[in-house]
């Protein structure tokens, strides 16, 4: 199954304190807005989101139909079909997104040890 980009969601204290930190390892501001609580930051081998007040833990991140870069990937499976195959598969839903919707949305799973994964479509 091919679930797009792949990103780790952090969940930070002070987001500034936090960019700071990041980009001292070499990591770039791609994405974001610090006054909402959130930015993508990217080095050269690995992308990861900054995540002030808005998730309880850190996360795996996919993004359906999108490259690392951002750019739509034409022809990627959609997040509801993805959705389907996972239920099907007996994997348990959090937050499921609506089956009958098109365009962007996102639903959570949990591994079998609790970690959360975020399918999170854009386009």
């Amino acid at each position: 199954m091919k679930l797009g980009a792949f990103s780790l969601s952090l969940t930070v204290k002070d987001i500034a304190v936090s960019r700071a930190f990041y980009e001292k390892l070499g990591f770039e501001k791609f994405h974001g807005d610090t006054g909402q609580g959130w930015l993508i930051m990217k080095s050269p081998s690995c992308v990861i989101g900054l995540f002030q007040g808005m998730f309880d833990k850190n996360m795996l991140t996919f993004n359906p139909g999108w490259t690392n870069e951002a750019e739509t990937v034409e022809g990627a499976i959609d997040i509801r079909e993805i959705q389907k195959k996972l239920k099907a598969d007996g994997v348990v839903i959090i937050n499921e997104v609506d089956e009958a919707s098109s365009g962007p949305g996102s639903f959570m799973i949990n591994d079998p040890d609790g970690n959360s994964i975020l399918i999170d479509q854009h386009v």
